[in-house]
């Protein structure tokens, strides 16, 4: 998992209970199905989106999952995902998914999380102090009603924050759980204030897309960035862009197609993640005079 504060932050979680933790990082799931069965694994930890990728692997080489898999849990995070994403997870990988929360900027996995009981996640108020406030505003509101989630590390010594705003959406519950606790709960994260995206566990922001096309030599500056998410299999971003007129004057397919994995690449490297580029026409990607309309996202995230 490289420098991924999800992964070291498991990997030391897992080792301080005294599990065995095997970091297999992403990618070669063919590989990672093998070390799951050879090591009789009881508990996945990963994106969401990731362990759909794994089942269908699985699925491709015709090995039946939860008969050749010991999987009891699954701890799932660093993406938004709904319950009818949970549903399909625990049905295909036949185990009981939990959900947990983190960010880098705080402490990574573990800010909080859900209990058996799955009616939000506890957040650990011995670390961390939360509040909802108003994203415009920024006034405090009360338990129940949905806002802005900030944090105040309460323990944290390297590099604490006071009143640290997540931009991330929520809504607080006080009221004591079934499970018995009675730390303070928050529910799936709904939505964003700002325009970041969050595509397979990382941040990206449309600034730093149109930073990085721009220093493409041979591209013009008008762009949409286009996120989905087919059913059941890891996000997708692709960026469309224009390439300049001299390219269809005439039309040299080479130098597009040149173009085109030279702009794969910069983006991809820039970013972190992959992206795939489709290179378009002069005057093909719609202006506009007010605020244009720079992403879409064809993924329903925050349902459910």
């Amino acid at each position: 998992y490289g420098l991924f504060t999800g992964g070291l932050g498991f990997h030391l979680g897992f080792e301080t209970v005294g599990a065995t933790t095997i970091p297999v990082s992403g990618g070669l799931t063919e590989r990672q199905l093998m070390l799951m069965e050879d090591f009789g694994a009881t508990v996945l930890s990963c994106t969401p989106s990731y362990s759909i990728v794994l089942a269908e692997e699985a699925e491709a080489a015709g090995i039946d999952f939860k008969k050749r898999m010991k999987l009891r849990v699954g701890i799932f995070g660093a993406e938004p995902w709904t319950n009818e994403m949970r549903q399909t997870i625990e049905e295909r990988l036949g185990l009981v998914s939990f959900d947990i929360y983190g960010l880098t900027e705080i402490i990574g996995p573990g800010v909080s999380v859900e209990c058996e009981h799955h009616n939000g996640l506890h957040i650990f108020e011995d670390h961390f102090l939360p509040e909802i406030i108003d994203p415009d505003t920024g006034a405090s509101l009360p338990y129940g009603e949905e806002g802005e989630l900030v944090f105040t590390t309460l323990t944290k010594e390297a590099m604490p924050v006071i009143r640290y705003r997540t931009r991330d959406l929520t809504i607080l519950h006080a009221e004591k759980c079934e499970c018995g606790r009675t730390l303070v709960r928050m529910e799936k994260i709904r939505g964003r204030t700002d325009d970041m995206l969050i595509i397979r566990g990382v941040n990206v922001f449309p600034s730093l897309v149109e930073s990085t096309l721009l220093s493409v030599d041979g591209l013009e500056p008008y762009y949409q960035i286009v996120v989905d998410r087919p059913k059941d299999q890891l996000d997708k971003l692709e960026v469309l862009v224009e390439a300049r007129k001299s390219y269809f004057e005439p039309v040299d397919m080479q130098a597009l197609e040149e173009l085109r994995k030279r702009a794969e690449h910069t983006l991809s490297s820039g970013l972190g993640v992959g992206v795939d580029v489709k290179l378009m026409g002069p005057h093909t990607i719609e202006r506009s005079i007010g605020k244009a309309k720079r992403v879409v996202d064809k993924r329903d995230l925050y349902k459910g």
